[in-house]
């Protein structure tokens, strides 16, 4: 009897043994994989860390690209355009060098344009949208657009009917309305055929005013309509006269036009011209 307990006894204690020992084994395995994961998630932060470093000095050198295009080339651009124009008052040329002038200013022009694109993007992502509503006569801002493009125009021969009551008064962003107005005319000129007309047309009723821009384009196709205001995206419809496009125009017609309170429609068919609709409110409620 003593012999079996002694027996039984020694089964017993050979199994806690080495049920200690697979005990202190698979402790001994998890302390050392909890080790090796560790390491790997420090050496992981470590890694994300320099990475963010890189990224924030890559955001730090873009920034500082965009100022220097915002601000040391839009002056060139301006004196070079208004040297342009006088250039073509001053002076008697050939026809072949009148059209050289005209690229000139078409090119100056359109690069202008895309630099204050550039700083309209940089000026949204950074600081948001923060409108400074006054009160605007909407036709006596919109006249002298009207009036810088139809030099445009009339280079391209093309018609800008313009058709808009005497007074719409309107308390709103005005830069943000003549940016609106710019990104649309820009568009309308730059993918219209010579000879063909772009009209703009202002109506209003008790609460909104509605500007219109419709041009004897190429129309829009059904896809295009699918990515219309994304930034950076290059639609069907080709410049018909050398222009630049960078895809920026239209996505900072719909930011603008939804931070004064309203929106922009588009209505467009193939080969029948596009028109966009850009509804506000007449007067720019801010919230609170």
């Amino acid at each position: 009897m003593t012999t079996s307990w002694l027996i039984i006894l020694g089964i017993l204690l050979l199994i806690t043994t080495i049920l200690l020992v697979v005990t202190y084994n698979t402790a001994r395995k998890r302390k050392l994989l909890l080790r090796v994961q560790s390491t790997a998630i420090e050496n992981q932060v470590r890694e994300l860390t320099a990475q963010n470093k890189i990224q924030e000095q890559l955001n730090h050198e873009k920034k500082q690209l965009i100022m220097l295009v915002g601000h040391d080339l839009k002056g060139p651009f301006n004196r070079i355009f208004a040297l342009t124009q006088l250039l073509e008052m001053t002076g008697t040329f050939t026809d072949e060098q009148k059209e050289y002038i005209y690229k000139m200013y078409s090119i100056v022009g359109d690069g202008l344009n895309m630099v204050r694109n550039i700083v309209d993007v940089r000026k949204i992502e950074e600081k948001g949208l923060d409108p400074y509503p006054e009160k605007l006569n909407l036709p006596a801002v919109i006249l002298p657009i009207i009036k810088q493009y139809n030099v445009l125009a009339d280079k391209k021969n093309i018609k800008i009917d313009y058709k808009t009551p005497d007074k719409v008064d309107m308390i709103t962003d005005k830069n943000y309305v003549c940016r609106v107005m710019e990104n649309l005319l820009s568009n309308a000129l730059k993918f219209s055929e010579p000879g063909k007309e772009v009209a703009v047309t202002i109506t209003a009723d008790n609460s909104h005013v509605q500007i219109a821009v419709a041009d004897q384009g190429p129309g829009l196709s059904p896809e295009d309509l699918t990515k219309l205001y994304q930034k950076f995206t290059k639609l069907t419809p080709r410049p018909t006269g050398g222009e630049s496009s960078q895809g920026l125009g239209l996505s900072i017609v719909k930011m603008l036009s939804n931070c004064m309170g309203g929106d922009v429609q588009c209505q467009t068919r193939l080969g029948a011209g596009t028109t966009f609709t850009v509804r506000l409110p007449l007067e720019l409620q801010l919230n609170k």
